[in-house]
């Protein structure tokens, strides 16, 4: 057994560029920027910051290319994948990349957007259709938990 799994949180580093392949199928990619923060031996703040290429596919793309924009903030769960290439030179060239399967937009109210391959994560869309039950002008039902 082995798994492949990424899971992100970080900063939009560039609009994506979003592409239609010749089947009309969309692709987008764009950078996200991970920080850690942490002090050194002599005491001072040090931050890391990590560039990773994310690439999203199909309606995740659409979605992105509406939405996504520099310098959001986003959550990304996908695999990771390098792939390699020649480049006009002859030289191989290889990047590494994160295949996104799921995304969800961070930030304020009323700004979260989440989306996966599908439209929404399997379990995003149960926790999202429970929370769309209850109208929004009607009280939450109460508990009888006694905190």
């Amino acid at each position: 057994m082995s798994v492949n799994k990424a899971i992100l949180v970080g900063n939009v580093g560039n609009d994506p560029e979003v592409r239609h392949l010749e089947a009309g199928t969309p692709v987008a990619n764009f950078s996200l920027a991970t920080s850690e923060t942490y002090k050194n031996r002599d005491g001072e703040k040090v931050t890391q910051t990590e560039w990773h290429n994310i690439v999203v596919w199909r309606g995740l793309a659409e979605v992105v290319e509406k939405y996504v924009r520099k310098g959001q903030q986003l959550f990304i769960e996908g695999r990771i994948r390098t792939r390699s290439w020649d480049d006009k030179d002859g030289n191989k060239r290889y990047t590494t990349e994160i295949v996104a399967d799921t995304m969800q937009m961070l930030g304020r109210k009323g700004e979260n957007t989440s989306a996966s391959d599908a439209g929404m994560s399997s379990n995003n869309q149960s926790s999202q259709e429970s929370t769309n039950s209850i109208p929004a002008n009607e009280p939450e039902p109460e508990d009888d938990l006694p905190f």
